[in-house]
C-alpha cells in the first residue's frame, strides 16, 4: 500500500510506536514496514519517551498504546495535542468501550484502532491518516476497563469506590436487599448510597442508571 503514490517525490510520513510490548511492537514495525511511505522510527515504551524523542526527532504519525508506564496514553495525548498539535495520533487498544473511543476523540485523536485488528486494517487505518482522513472503530465489542481507567472515571463524577460497586450490582438488578446481603451493610445504608449517587449523577430512574452503567463499562 502506497501512501505518496500520487506524490513520489514526497518524503516518507515518519511514524513512531508508543508501546511497552516488545512483541507486539515487533509485529507492528513488520507490518508498517511494508508501506511504501511510511518509515518506522525506533519505538518508544512509555509516554515521557515519546515526549522527550518528538522534541528531538519530529514524526508525522503516533501509533499510541493507552496502557503505559510512567505516563499512559491518556495523558500523553492530552501533552501530544498541546505541544505537537500537528502530529496525528492513532490510539492502538485493547479496550472498545463507547466511552472511551469517544473521550479519545474529543481529545482531538485521528484514530482509534483495537488491538485484535487485522494487519489489513491496521495498514487501511494509517494510510487513511496518513491521507488527511480519521479512523475510529465505534462498534467494538466492550472489554473490561482496567482499573487505572475505573479511577479516572470515579474521580471526574466523583463517586467512592463503594457506589461504584453499588451501581455494578444495580445494573444487573439486584434490590438495595439484595446489595446490602452481598456487602454485609444494612439496606439503609444502601439507599442513602443510591440516593448520593442519583446526586452526583443527575439521573433519578433506574433505565437512566442502567444506561449510564452501560455506557461506562460498567454493566
Amino acid at each position: 500500500m502506497s501512501i505518496n503514490a500520487e506524490h513520489p517525490e514526497q518524503r516518507p510520513l515518519r511514524l513512531i510506536i508508543a508501546d511497552d510490548h516488545p512483541m507486539l511492537v515487533d509485529g507492528l514495525k513488520r507490518v508498517l514496514e511494508e508501506m511504501d511511505g511510511i518509515e518506522v522510527l525506533d519505538p518508544v515504551s512509555n509516554g515521557w519517551q515519546l515526549i522527550d524523542r518528538l522534541w528531538r526527532s519530529p514524526a508525522d504519525i503516533v501509533l499510541l498504546d493507552l496502557h503505559m508506564p510512567q505516563l499512559d496514553g491518556i495523558a500523553t495525548l492530552k501533552r501530544l495535542r498541546k505541544d505537537f498539535p500537528r502530529v496525528k495520533v492513532i490510539v492502538f487498544t485493547n479496550y472498545g468501550q463507547m466511552k472511551l473511543v469517544k473521550e479519545i476523540k474529543l481529545l482531538g485523536a485521528q484514530g482509534y484502532l483495537l488491538k485484535n485488528s487485522t494487519s489489513v486494517v491496521l495498514k487501511e487505518a494509517v494510510a487513511a491518516i496518513a491521507a488527511g482522513g480519521t479512523w475510529f472503530h465505534d462498534e467494538t465489542p466492550a472489554k473490561p476497563v482496567p482499573e487505572h481507567f475505573i479511577d479516572d472515571f470515579m474521580q471526574k463524577y466523583q463517586l467512592t469506590k463503594r457506589e461504584t460497586e453499588i451501581i455494578r450490582m444495580i445494573s444487573k438488578g439486584f434490590t438495595s436487599r439484595e446489595i446490602a446481603e452481598n456487602l454485609l451493610i444494612s439496606e439503609f445504608t444502601i439507599n442513602a448510597h443510591r440516593r448520593n449517587i442519583c446526586r452526583k449523577l443527575q439521573i433519578y430512574t433506574p433505565v437512566g442508571l442502567l444506561n449510564f452503567a452501560k455506557e461506562h463499562g460498567l454493566a
